[in-house]
């Protein structure tokens, strides 16, 4: 297994080699699940963003996959598409049906008496995988859902008195249904903030539900690369991908534009917002950028890049005020004005 700081790989690769090796992993996933190109796209680019999240005990700055919160009705397919995107990268999967009678020990494990050797026993979790579907996250309850913390921000988990690396790439997907209001407990804004993307998954167009249903069979998925391939792809695109202080700039601008809408001409919209980003979220939207221009063929990041993939990034992390929530103005909306207003320079 490649160490979580692997080395940048520029020798060994050029941008059109690792480009193909991803446009080969995107094409595979697309032969199966149909309809859904841009949720494929974004997966992928949570998978290889680089965000960082510790240092090691040498100093040395740590970074894991971006993990994706996916959201949309029954049946379009956002199980199928995890699901499929794992086989894809012949990764070690699990799968948690989240359900209100959850413990945190059915997810990162527990510690078991052994009368036999008078001697407590570790039993991990399911969280010790490459990638982790939480299915309808939202139906476990607050205490369940903050044992998926520690290993989503920190890649460990800590059992007792001892503490368990995870493996990497240590990959989080999770679902929730956005109609049902019932049974559910809504996720804390500890828990959101650890996601690096929330999705929104649509239906698919009529062209595609019709192909859907002339498809007789789905092929099995072919595994295009490694999980090792993953770190260093990640590394790889962290390392050679460019990125100039102007764009730094303009993500803080932005960051900073949705606290105070009023820096940049829109103090009309302070009222709609009872809290902006956080400069923690800067990390991911930089990360998510850099893996946008990679897709795009690009060894630069543009600022199409950043807007491209800036309201999923940051949706989940704004908080609406009473007003807005009472208008019934979404927070898309909110950031799509501040997008257009906030200067590129």
């Amino acid at each position: 297994m490649m160490p979580q700081d692997a080395p940048s790989f520029v020798d060994a690769w050029s941008h059109e080699a690792a480009l193909a090796m991803v446009n080969r992993l995107e094409d595979e996933i697309g032969q199966v699940i149909v309809g859904q190109a841009t949720l494929i796209r974004r997966l992928l680019t949570g998978l290889f963003a680089a965000i960082p999240f510790a240092n090691a005990e040498d100093g040395a700055p740590r970074a894991g996959c971006g993990h994706v919160l996916l959201e949309g009705v029954p049946g379009v397919a956002k199980t199928l598409t995890a699901t499929t995107l794992a086989r894809a990268i012949d990764a070690r999967f699990q799968r948690l049906q989240l359900t209100p009678d959850m413990m945190p020990a059915d997810i990162v494990g527990t510690r078991i008496y052994d009368a036999k050797n008078a001697a407590f026993r570790i039993e991990h979790g399911p969280v010790f995988t490459n990638i982790l579907l939480a299915d309808e996250i939202n139906r476990a309850p607050p205490k369940t859902q903050s044992a998926l913390l520690e290993a989503m921000q920190e890649r460990q988990v800590t059992l007792g008195e001892r503490t368990f690396p995870l493996d990497d790439p240590f990959w989080v997907l999770a679902t929730q249904n956005p109609v049902e209001q019932e049974g559910v407990y809504s996720l804390p804004e500890a828990q959101l903030d650890r996601f690096s993307m929330m999705l929104r998954v649509e239906y698919p167009d009529a062209a595609h539900e019709r192909e859907m249903l002339r498809a007789s069979s789905r092929r099995a998925v072919r595994p295009c690369i490694a999980p090792a391939d993953v770190t260093r792809l990640r590394a790889f695109i962290r390392d050679t991908v460019v990125v100039e202080d102007g764009l730094i700039d303009y993500i803080v601008r932005l960051g900073r534009a949705s606290r105070n809408p009023a820096e940049v001409g829109r103090s009309d919209l302070a009222d709609l917002l009872a809290a902006g980003i956080s400069p923690r979220s800067y990390q991911h939207v930089l990360a998510l950028s850099r893996v946008t221009a990679f897709l795009h063929g690009r060894a630069y990041v543009r600022p199409s890049d950043v807007k491209e993939v800036f309201l999923d990034a940051t949706r989940h992390r704004v908080i609406r005020s009473l007003r807005a929530e009472a208008e019934n103005v979404s927070v898309d909306a909110v950031l799509e004005a501040l997008l257009r207003r906030v200067p590129l320079l």
